[in-house]
């Protein structure tokens, strides 16, 4: 017999919600939270399905999540249709069975059971949900951040329950995230033939000065919390494909992932000296999409490290590592965050699945937070 957690992850997992379409599994979620005492407030936005939930008053514990996947892939390379979710050997196979509807399972489940243990618990108990994760994350979370902070709304903690776990289940959580920020980059010449390149401007050989010095910039060292800032070149586009002509421009996409030992507007900074050095024209748009955010340790990590060594025998490591999340949004609230979710080594790929016994064990894991926190 199946066990409540399976049984809602894959009635999560049939609904085809490729980002931002949430597909139905909203209404399963508010359905479940509204026959345990939520208050929902259905916060959609443009083509996004938002919601936030609350029960009781006082020092507040968010859950908070998407309900969004990315697409399958290749129907064919699946052993199962990726909406169509099948147990085997102990694992439950389906697109987002690990990214994330297994994770939501877990928090609905934990948020019953501690319910109908302690219905008088003395805190608040939240839930924060978006089908706006995966692709821009525009609409998402940030729109409800806003909404709440001119409600003047409070978040004490939060727990996101991104897959952050590498070979066991809360053996790694995510305590913040570095910043990100991306840069278009337009290089100007002069098209031409390339037998008179007198007569022209060629723009990628001046690119490829700029991109060697670039590549080459130490930025920090990092810290005890946050590896070092990187540069990743992403796209490089010029020319029309056509042999005997000198490009008039050349395109330029690079991306940073930023420690708290810069800040974007020292890396603009930085950048457009370099770049007035080459005495080039150019133009160049920067598009920061998330700034470094960190919970030290506090009553949240604590909590998390107390409930991961009760159920999995092991004190989980912290990490800042990986790409942005849903957390830079609600930092803006002053929470204190952890992502916590489960094992990630097929999250995004064909097959994607998700430990049936971990999911048991996450749920647990998720009760006694709550436990620690608002009881």
């Amino acid at each position: 017999m199946l066990c409540p957690i399976v049984k809602l992850t894959q009635q999560l997992i049939r609904c085809p919600s490729l980002s931002p379409n949430d597909a139905g599994c909203q209404d399963i979620l508010i359905s479940r939270l509204k026959e345990i005492g939520f208050d929902i407030e259905i916060l959609n936005y443009k083509d996004t399905k938002n919601f936030w939930a609350t029960r009781n008053t006082g020092k507040t514990l968010v859950f908070a999540g998407h309900t969004d996947v990315v697409p399958p892939g290749d129907n064919k390379h699946w052993i199962t249709e990726p909406f169509y979710p099948i147990i085997n050997n102990g694992m439950l196979f389906g697109r987002g069975a690990a990214d994330m509807k297994g994770a939501l399972a877990s928090m609905i489940i934990a948020a019953e059971r501690f319910i109908s243990m302690y219905p008088n618990h003395s805190g608040r108990l939240g839930f924060l949900i978006t089908s706006d994760e995966e692709s821009s994350a525009c609409h998402g979370t940030l729109q409800i951040i806003k909404h709440l902070m001119l409600k003047n709304e409070n978040i004490d903690f939060c727990i996101l329950g991104e897959p952050t776990s590498n070979i066991t289940i809360g053996d790694v959580v995510k305590n913040g995230r570095r910043g990100s920020i991306t840069a278009n980059l337009i290089i100007y010449g002069i098209q031409g033939h390339v037998a008179y390149p007198h007569l022209a401007n060629n723009p990628i050989h001046k690119g490829i000065e700029i991109l060697n010095e670039l590549i080459k910039i130490d930025w920090d060292k990092g810290n005890n919390c946050f590896s070092p800032t990187t540069l990743q070149i992403t796209n490089i586009k010029a020319g029309i494909g056509i042999n005997n002509i000198i490009p008039s421009k050349l395109f330029i996409q690079f991306n940073i992932r930023f420690s708290n030992e810069v800040t974007d507007k020292i890396i603009q900074k930085r950048i457009d000296i370099l770049l007035l050095k080459y005495r080039i024209k150019y133009s160049i748009k920067w598009i920061v999409s998330g700034q470094p955010f960190l919970t030290k340790n506090g009553k949240l990590v604590e909590a998390v490290k107390i409930a991961v060594k009760r159920y999995v025998k092991i004190i989980p490591k912290l990490s800042t590592t990986g790409g942005t999340s849903d957390g830079r949004f609600i930092s803006l609230m002053g929470a204190e965050i952890i992502e916590l979710g489960p094992v990630n080594n097929t999250i995004h790929k064909i097959n994607e699945c998700v430990n049936i016994s971990d999911l048991q064990i996450l749920s647990k894991i998720y009760q006694n937070i709550m436990e620690q926190l608002i009881l």
